[in-house]
């Protein structure tokens, strides 16, 4: 796991909607439990505070960070992609977002940027321009923070005709192969995991693994999905494995992390 992912899941988990920031010390050793080294820990604390992840508070001869809107927004998105949305889609309704794009040869850049932005938001390429998504997708967004509203064409709840075999369609527009090697990865470092020695900075790695595994989902309707798909599997060993490892980390995080409430902060100016 990369430092910044630890420190994100570390936030996530025991700062997020408390109005609390957390003194570098502590964040210091948690990473440390983790393997990251106290060096790359101060300088991930750094590099996020530059890239408005972080706010800093300096109070007397402590540091303090806490969270901005920034990454306030990212880890809400992250939760509602573990707990609220899940791994297994099994309430489809049947519809589908499409979406068209003719770019000229110019705009090359441009239409990568929108393919890249569009396999991270769940669509698949059906044929050409046409790229699909289940459910009710706000592609009208994605586009328009491209700037490329003028070149696309948009359509919500679609339904496919019944001469269409949408499982053939998903087997052609998305790579299956690698998102259940996703899930396969996840299971084999997990399933058979007993309590560790350290059980928060195992919990620490096992949600962020875990959000790695997921966040690429286009969540494709369950019954349009191989019947060994590993996803519902691998979605209760996560779960099973964060219950149990919950409470025994939250006793350590209580030791080492030194929480501040935002009330308490200096008030600047």
């Amino acid at each position: 796991m990369q430092p910044q992912t630890l420190m994100l899941m570390l936030f996530g988990t025991y700062a997020l909607d408390r109005d609390v920031s957390l003194g570098a010390g502590g964040l210091i050793e948690v990473l440390g439990r983790a393997g990251v080294s106290t060096h790359a820990t101060r300088s991930t604390l750094s590099r996020m505070a530059a890239r408005d992840l972080l706010r800093r508070h300096p109070v007397g001869r402590k540091m303090y960070f806490g969270l901005t809107e920034r990454s306030t927004a990212i880890l809400h998105d992250g939760r509602a992609h573990i707990w609220r949305d899940g791994a297994v889609n099994d309430r489809w309704d049947g519809t589908w977002t499409l979406l068209s794009f003719s770019l000229p040869e110019s705009m090359q850049r441009e239409r990568h940027d929108l393919r890249s932005r569009l396999a991270w938001e769940g669509f698949g390429p059906v044929q050409g321009g046409l790229w699909i998504a289940p459910g009710d997708v706000e592609a009208h967004r994605i586009v328009a923070e491209l700037g490329l509203t003028a070149h696309t064409r948009v359509f919500r709840r679609a339904r496919t005709d019944e001469s269409t075999d949408v499982t053939a369609m998903i087997a052609d527009a998305y790579d299956l192969p690698e998102l259940a090697g996703r899930y396969e990865a996840f299971l084999d470092r997990w399933e058979q995991a007993r309590m560790p020695v350290d059980p928060l900075a195992a919990r620490l790695a096992l949600i962020g693994e875990w959000l790695e595994a997921i966040r690429h989902d286009p969540r494709l309707p369950v019954e349009h999905l191989p019947a060994d798909w590993p996803a519902a599997r691998a979605q209760k060993v996560f779960r099973d494995r964060e219950a149990a490892f919950r409470e025994p980390a939250q006793a350590i995080a209580d030791g080492l992390l030194d929480r501040l409430s935002s009330s308490d902060l200096p008030q600047s100016g």
